[in-house]
């Protein structure tokens, strides 16, 4: 017996003006809400970002995503987060001040980045396995497996299109953000026996997942 294959639904792209005047409501909100897992705007593909927006609308917009994903607080916020079906992402990390937990992970700072209409291909095979949370999957955590690095393609916002290899933790934040934008949770890539609840991570808090592994049998 095989299991039906996840379906993507099918929407037509919102017209340039409708867009533009949604992007006005949701930004008319000092702090827009960020939405969770059932909203549908999280389970559609965004539509590539182009030009719906003046050039003033996208940078309150860009402003607007990295506050949010401060006030969170996260690393990575995709523009359907809020409820806008655009391919854009902004990420931000501080990285770690734990020397064992950055050495483990790759996890080095990575400045404020945006990406416009991003894809992604692995560089090589290695693929790392650590715990992910989510914004809009509020209280959970799992363990997903994702490519060590990867090369992305993306617009920034001047309008220039290029190509940026990232490692490890950042590659993840890279790999997460774009998902969203292709209508996927990090939930449809995880170990679901890993899914563990905030009030029980502390007992998994470890630099790798091995003792999680352990204690519950993935």
């Amino acid at each position: 017996m095989t299991a039906d294959a996840p379906r993507t639904p099918v929407v037509a792209p919102l017209p340039r003006e409708a867009i533009a005047a949604h992007v006005e409501s949701v930004l008319a909100a000092d702090l827009p809400p960020i939405v969770a897992a059932g909203h549908p705007v999280l389970r559609r593909p965004a539509q590539d970002y182009e030009g719906e927006l003046d050039d003033g609308t996208l940078v309150r917009l860009i402003a607007t995503m990295r506050r949010v994903m401060h006030a969170a607080p996260g690393v990575g916020l995709a523009a359907p987060q809020i409820g806008i079906p655009l391919r854009i992402a902004v990420l931000e990390d501080q990285g770690t001040a734990d020397p064992v937990v950055a050495a483990a992970r790759t996890r080095a700072p990575l400045p404020f980045t945006v990406l416009i209409n991003p894809r992604y291909a692995a560089v090589e095979d290695k693929r790392d396995a650590f715990y992910e949370g989510c914004l809009s999957v509020p209280g959970y955590q799992a363990v997903v497996e994702r490519h060590h690095r990867i090369e992305a393609t993306y617009t920034q916002p001047d309008g220039r299109t290029v190509t940026t290899g990232f490692q490890g933790w950042p590659a993840r934040i890279v790999q997460h953000e774009t998902d969203h934008l292709d209508g996927m949770l990090y939930l449809d890539r995880a170990i679901l026996r890993s899914l563990t609840a905030n009030q029980e991570h502390h007992r998994w808090a470890q630099p790798t997942v091995d003792e999680a592994r352990r204690g519950l049998g993935f």
